[in-house]
C-alpha cells in the first residue's frame, strides 16, 4: 500500500483552494447542496455523491494513493458531532 506524498495540512489547503476557486462555481447547485464532494488534490478530479467512502473509493480506484480532500457541498463541514452543520453563503 502506498501513501500520499502530501501532509494533511497541504491536502486541506489544496482541497479548499481547488473547491473555492475552480470547482464550487460549477457544482454548487440546488440538486447538489448537502451532497459529499471528494477531490483528488493532485489531479483536480472529483466525485460527488451521498457517501464519503464511495466518493473517495471512486477516486482511489483511479489512483490508489490519491490525496483526497472532502467536503459537504454548501456547508462548512462534512459531519457535525454534537453540533449543527452551518450553511455557507450562496
Amino acid at each position: 500500500m502506498s501513501y500520499p506524498k502530501l501532509t494533511g495540512e497541504e491536502i486541506t489547503k489544496r482541497g479548499k483552494e481547488l473547491y473555492e476557486q475552480i470547482i464550487r462555481p460549477q457544482i454548487e447547485t440546488a440538486e447538489n447542496i448537502g451532497k459529499i464532494i471528494s477531490i483528488n488534490v493532485e489531479t483536480g478530479e472529483y466525485e460527488i455523491g451521498n457517501d464519503l467512502i464511495i466518493t473517495s473509493r471512486k477516486l482511489q480506484n483511479k489512483q490508489e494513493d490519491a490525496p483526497i480532500w472532502a467536503g459537504r457541498i454548501g456547508y462548512n463541514a462534512v459531519y457535525a458531532v454534537g453540533g449543527t452543520l452551518i450553511r455557507t453563503n450562496e
